[in-house]
């Protein structure tokens, strides 16, 4: 990491700067869900599932996860994550993020298919964000999104998590779990 200041290295350090960058970054973001939740609180979940999943013990990916979606979503720039925050967390963040050039049904595919040969950290950060998406997609769904649709994102992040099993059983697990129970749940099942 290279921090903006004169004080030496910490990863604490580093994870309050990233933290406090993300939530500027994506400031004016919500969520599409019916509760129109604040961005950064996705991002902070996805953060917190990768620091448990590995027990806290790479920084440099739990980092990127709270910055997986700027390079996407925001005006932050590869350049301008590299000098704050290093090489290593670019790299992860560069890696989970979609090529808005593309269609979105490029996106999708291109996610399926480059799933396999990630990075083991981005795999962690892909499984942790499907994690938090499915969770989200349950309990607050976008409104104007039919059944159909819902299940549709469902199948979609499972067949994503397909090319990324082997990398932690931890996240693996509470994937299945959110996407067993959040089918339950858009479908009016008792879970």
């Amino acid at each position: 990491m290279s921090p903006s200041s004169s004080l030496p290295p910490s990863p604490l350090l580093d994870f309050a700067r990233a933290l406090d960058f993300a939530a500027h970054k994506h400031i004016d973001q919500r969520r599409k869900g019916v509760r129109a939740e604040p961005y950064v609180n996705h991002l902070s979940e996805v953060a917190l599932l990768v620091a448990e999943a590995t027990g806290g013990a790479d920084p440099v990916v739990v980092i990127a996860a709270l910055l997986h979606d700027t390079l996407e979503d925001t005006d932050a720039s590869y350049e301008e994550i590299e000098r704050l925050f290093g090489p290593e967390v670019v790299k992860v963040v560069a890696e989970t993020t979609d090529d808005k050039r593309m269609s979105k049904a490029e996106r999708k595919q291109h996610q399926i298919d480059a799933a396999p040969t990630a990075s083991t950290r981005a795999k962690l950060v892909k499984l942790a964000d499907k994690v938090s998406n499915l969770r989200s997609m349950a309990a607050s769904p976008p409104a104007d999104w039919p059944l159909i649709r819902k299940v549709e994102y469902f199948e979609w992040a499972h067949a994503v998590v397909a090319g990324l099993r082997g990398t932690n059983a931890r996240l693996e697990a509470l994937f299945d779990r959110a996407y067993h129970d959040g089918l339950a749940e858009l479908r009016g099942e008792n879970v």
